[in-house]
């Protein structure tokens, strides 16, 4: 079978832990037996952050922006209890605050509809949305009280 070839590339952000192996396992089993990857690979897992001074993840945004896609696994966000699990010599902000602030963009989700794909409960028949509040250094939000 031919496989699919990639026009252009897609930047891949590889992230921590187990979805290093996850993200490894989708490439290897779903995506390259049918696809020809093109690919600009950025290692973000936190040690790597750490050793470039975090400049992997800003290289990682601007190649975003010259390409117009990337792909990103999920990455820690240092803590004091992370500097010293990980040996790291500083904290460093959150890779999703710092690519998003180079992107000027904004965290969110948007359903993907595939139509030969049932829902697992039948009776469903609207989208389940998920909204994901940012996590460690807070993305910049502001506290408020609806009344």
């Amino acid at each position: 079978m031919n496989r699919i070839k990639m026009k252009n590339p897609v930047v891949e952000m590889d992230g921590d832990e187990m979805t290093r192996v996850l993200w490894a396992l989708v490439k290897e089993k779903l995506l390259e037996p049918f696809i020809e990857l093109k690919i600009e690979y950025f290692d973000l897992g936190i040690e790597n952050r750490d050793n470039t001074d975090d400049r992997v993840t800003v290289e990682s945004a601007k190649a975003i922006q010259r390409l117009g896609v990337g792909v990103k696994c999920a990455t820690i966000t240092s803590t004091l209890d992370r500097q010293k699990e990980y040996n790291l010599k500083q904290l460093l902000p959150s890779p999703n605050a710092t690519i998003r602030a180079i992107l000027d963009g904004t965290v969110f989700r948007k359903p993907i509809y595939v139509s030969c794909i049932s829902p697992a409960v039948s009776s469903w028949k609207k989208p389940i949305v998920i909204g994901r509040h940012a996590y460690g250094d807070v993305y910049k939000n502001a506290e408020m009280a609806i009344t």
